[in-house]
């Protein structure tokens, strides 16, 4: 079986991200056999400049994009409907708000130390678009590390602290060198970068392709 390394790089504040990542496991679950996958999840900041209160999501949006209320919420409701045929639960994704993530990759980073980084992930996606939950917010961290199986007191002391700061910031700035701009950014092996929440047959593709091509070199 061929062995692939997929670096996905990740905000929890990003809906495409968590519907990015039920795409691979679909993608994962027909190559079950064929492709052993390596997962590595990778830091980015949506909001890196969000003050630690953030603001209402629409009038983020709205700011961001120049559109009006309307035409966000709108298509958060698509976002949403998207979501929802994929199992992710987005009930309170109209009512989040914009929060910066900093904090929460950081906990994920020493979640990654306890292999428990993917459930942890998972967590903090429906904490925040199931929940409307600031994903950073310590105590939010404590109650999901502990959900997952982690400890929540060491979850809630490295938020309060600047642990795992410099990996965070390291790891932004490879992938950032790399020419992810945007996320969901999926990393094939180091080589190839596939941008966006491309449909489960597009990686299915893609991951054969690069291992396929990974073979035909050994």
């Amino acid at each position: 079986m061929e062995k692939l390394r997929i670096d996905l790089v990740s905000d929890v504040a990003c809906p495409w991200c968590a519907i990015g990542y039920r795409r691979l496991e679909q993608a994962l679950e027909t190559l079950d056999g064929e492709i052993d996958v390596e997962l590595v999840w990778q830091p980015f900041e949506l909001n890196r400049d969000m003050p630690p209160e953030g603001e209402p999501i629409l009038e983020h949006l709205c700011r961001k994009y120049g559109k009006d209320a309307a035409t966000m919420e709108q298509s958060q409701r698509e976002i949403m409907a998207v979501a929802e045929e994929l199992g992710l639960n987005f009930r309170g994704a109209v009512e989040r708000r914009a929060n910066n993530t900093f904090d929460a990759h950081r906990v994920l980073a020493w979640a990654a130390t306890q292999n428990r980084e993917t459930p942890l992930q998972l967590a903090l996606f429906e904490a925040y678009f199931g929940e409307a939950k600031n994903p950073s917010d310590p105590e939010v961290l404590r109650e999901k590390a502990i959900a997952v199986g982690l400890d929540g007191d060491t979850a809630e002391a490295i938020a309060r602290s600047d642990q795992y700061a410099d990996e965070v910031r390291a790891a932004q700035q490879q992938f950032m060198e790399a020419g992810v701009s945007a996320v969901p950014g999926f990393i094939l092996d180091g080589r190839y970068l596939i941008s966006g929440a491309q449909p489960a047959d597009v990686l299915v593709d893609a991951l054969r392709q690069v291992a396929e091509e990974n073979a035909n070199r050994q």
